[in-house]
């Protein structure tokens, strides 16, 4: 009997050894990101109803709801950006307004969850020939443009995340080609074999030239490479205005080869009251490393 009490507390040492190291290989698989992008459409009294100060409580409120743990917004003026802020605590904002590479005209802010992530580098660019001038026009643009970076520490996985976050031009289709060719340059002197994002309203279709110049740079579009796709096909609406066969995908999040997607979501949320969050669906995508 002592033989056999014997034996079977080797088999629990065992069995609690396998347990413990299953445990704790389970508890490094890596943790999925929440990646949004959202242009939430610039504060202009011409909007009426539909003007800022009438979204920015139900705008603040998706993204807690959402829990994006990286976000980059498009078209925020300086005082929409301080509403933000001010609502979403649970983040750190950087970004620089375009027109003067300090707090003049639009951001394209990137916001990161501060308790998951550690900022070790950011800085921004103009879209342009001259990227590191602010307040050009770039090629044939319309506006002049910007794009916020950063690089960044996962405090959960302990890996590295390069995050790029633009907003292109809307008329001219040189500027979007040669705008997301400087963003891929750009990741390459930033973040060298970093696996790397990039949001934002590109203004185009999903086969017009500035994604076939990221997938042929090896970029991959969420959206087509998710395990689950969610939501409507497109993401501008114009204020629910225009009709549904005219609705255009101009939102998208592009990730490098080391990265995986396993859903993406274009969120179709409006709130309870009428009205919109904004002219565009924000759009929802969860990320793995491979």
């Amino acid at each position: 009997m002592k033989r056999i009490s014997f034996i079977h507390s080797l088999l629990l040492v065992a069995a609690i050894s396998v347990l413990g190291a299953c445990q704790s290989k389970t508890a490094q698989k890596p943790e999925p990101l929440q990646v949004m992008t959202f242009n939430i459409r610039l504060d202009v009294s011409s909007d009426s109803l539909n003007s800022w100060p009438y979204r920015k409580a139900g705008a603040a409120q998706l993204i807690s709801y959402y829990a994006p743990d990286l976000l980059g917004m498009q078209e925020v003026l300086p005082n929409q950006l301080a509403d933000l802020k001010q609502a979403l605590p649970q983040y750190t904002a950087i970004g620089v307004g375009r027109d003067d590479g300090k707090t003049a005209g639009e951001y394209c802010p990137v916001f990161f969850n501060t308790e998951r992530f550690e900022l070790l580098k950011h800085g921004d660019f103009s879209l342009s020939e001259q990227p590191e001038t602010f307040g050009v026009k770039g090629w044939d643009a319309e506006c002049n443009r910007v794009c916020t970076w950063a690089l960044l520490t996962d405090k959960v996985n302990g890996g590295q995340v390069a995050y790029f976050n633009t907003h292109l031009d809307h008329i001219g289709t040189v500027a979007r080609r040669e705008g997301v060719r400087l963003v891929m340059q750009k990741m390459q002197e930033l973040a060298p074999g970093v696996p790397a994002i990039l949001t934002g309203d590109f203004n185009c279709g999903p086969e017009e030239e500035p994604s076939r110049v990221l997938e042929e740079g090896g970029m991959k579009n969420a959206q087509k490479v998710a395990d689950i796709t969610y939501g409507p096909s497109w993401s501008f609406h114009d204020f629910g205005r225009l009709p549904l066969a005219e609705r255009p995908l101009l939102d998208y999040v592009y990730v490098t080869p080391q990265v995986e997607v396993a859903r993406c979501r274009v969120i179709q949320d409006t709130p309870d009251g009428g009205g919109y969050y904004s002219d565009h669906n924000p759009v929802l995508v969860e990320i793995k490393s491979k």
